[in-house]
């Protein structure tokens, strides 16, 4: 599928490329002066005749309080000017705050945001309720960011925000792409857009509407979902794109909140995506979902009859060599496989990976290691045993496919019958991008197949030597 109303993207110009006159400064001067006072030792002097009103002032300003991701690019990812800012984040990362300072900056003409006020601007939720009660009324919304003399009147009656200088913002629902047409603008913040139910509809009315000013562009502020429009802007030349975890706004977060979400949620796929912000993708073809992943996992393992470490090694150590995959895992009383812990290591030497696996076979207390020993035969167990010959090695060897490997195991995870004790993001990344031609990067399946000699070895194979007797 195609852009549609979005026109092809040009080629991507050189970091070096100068951006037009009329493009606003994206300079923070007023923090910049203020650091360039304070390592000169001028600072008291410029603050000595500063009134109380307008050091507070000072203080609340958005060009002091701001992060660096909250403040606007001065260049797309290609390097020229932007058309589109990305602005990605968790759950209260300050998404609204910075789409509310953005608006607001272009309507009062602010420097860092634009040359003179900005006229007619759209605003853009999922809902008509949405854009009212986050985007205007909201606690980090227009009418609570803005001092008392400069701030707008919303004419609910007019669907509109007007200013004092006469600037206007017009509210739209994601939910009436039709809305659109007709209405032109200068600017938009479209807030959200990973949720529309008609996002790409809505996002095509919009390009046609900007159309106004000498630098037409919008942000995009949202929680990340791979949806296609969203992927689209990512690889788009001209889009800027900025990132926000949850936890870079703590300071404006109640610590319980953190607390109680990050223990819960931490590593998991809605945890991923709803506090770091991150894209997080599957497969159609893949062999495990998202969904699936999240049925099996647990807090906490039972007791565990037969415990192993699966290792599969390396060929090589190199910078862009394949990781070494070292995987922990136990059976219980019910035939049930818990995977416990993911120790993988990337450009690991094999002295290093044989300790980090022993190390891991002491810890968990397993009955043996299971070693694959396709890419460096008895040599492989040679390196084991030089971090501590007591461990007892089981030798296996691929005679078949990857694929034709996991396709077992991924059917146990499908009957209910392995469990993750907690998340393991890499691992899961690598299980949910696998099919049938490999990862969709090109990359070796390294966790996976460590994952895959464990669960094989606890509840495919044949059953070998008794339990070890373990500490309480």
């Amino acid at each position: 599928m195609t852009d549609r109303a979005t026109p092809p993207a040009p080629k991507t110009p050189q970091a070096s490329s100068r951006l037009p006159e009329t493009w606003p400064h994206c300079d923070r001067r007023l923090s910049t002066d203020l650091r360039n006072c304070a390592d000169d030792g001028t600072l008291d002097e410029l603050l000595d005749g500063v009134t109380p009103q307008e050091f507070e002032r000072l203080l609340t300003g958005w060009d002091l309080q701001a992060r660096d991701d909250q403040w606007p690019p001065c260049r797309a990812s290609g390097g020229g000017p932007w058309t589109v800012w990305l602005v990605m984040g968790g759950r209260g990362a300050g998404k609204t705050r910075t789409g509310a300072e953005w608006v607001r900056g272009l309507a009062l003409g602010l420097p860092g945001f634009s040359h003179h006020p900005v006229g007619r601007i759209a605003l853009v939720g999922e809902t008509a309720a949405d854009v009212r009660d986050v985007m205007i009324e909201g606690v980090s919304g227009l009418l609570a960011i803005h001092q008392r003399h400069e701030r707008p009147t919303w004419e609910s009656s007019r669907r509109r925000l007007a200013w004092p200088n006469g600037a206007t913002a017009q509210t739209f629902s994601a939910e009436d792409p039709e809305s659109l047409r007709g209405p032109q603008f200068e600017c938009a913040w479209l807030d959200e857009l990973a949720k529309w139910r008609h996002a790409e509809e809505t996002f095509d009315m919009l390009q046609f509407g900007l159309r106004l000013g000498r630098h037409p562009r919008q942000i995009v502020t949202t929680t990340p979902r791979p949806a296609p429009l969203l992927k689209r802007l990512l690889a788009d030349p001209r889009v800027a794109v900025s990132r926000a975890a949850t936890h870079a706004n703590a300071l404006h977060l109640a610590p319980d909140f953190l607390q109680q979400i990050v223990t819960r949620y931490a590593g998991t796929r809605l945890g991923r995506q709803e506090l770091d912000g991150e894209m997080v993708e599957e497969r159609a073809d893949a062999l495990w979902t998202r969904d699936m992943l999240e049925a099996c996992r647990l807090d906490v393992a039972p007791p565990l009859r037969r415990i192993v470490v699966a290792i599969d090694p390396p060929a090589s150590s190199h910078k862009r060599a394949d990781a070494c995959g070292i995987v922990a895992a136990g059976i219980d009383a019910e035939g049930h496989v818990h995977v416990i812990e993911d120790a993988s290591l990337s450009a690991a030497r094999p002295a290093r990976w044989s300790r980090a696996a022993v190390a891991l076979y002491e810890k968990r207390e397993a009955d043996e290691m299971v070693a694959e020993v396709n890419q460096g035969g008895e040599m492989v167990v040679a390196v084991i045993h030089e971090a501590d010959a007591r461990v007892p090695v089981r030798q296996v060897r691929a005679t078949r496919g990857k694929y034709l490997r996991a396709a077992p195991v991924a059917q146990l995870y499908e009957q209910g019958r392995v469990h993750h004790i907690g998340a393991f993001p890499a691992l899961e990344d690598e299980m949910c991008a696998f099919g049938p031609g490999g990862l969709d990067n090109g990359r070796s399946p390294d966790r996976l197949d460590a994952l895959v000699w464990a669960v094989t070895a606890l509840a495919l194979g044949p059953s070998i030597g008794e339990p070890k007797v373990r500490r309480l």
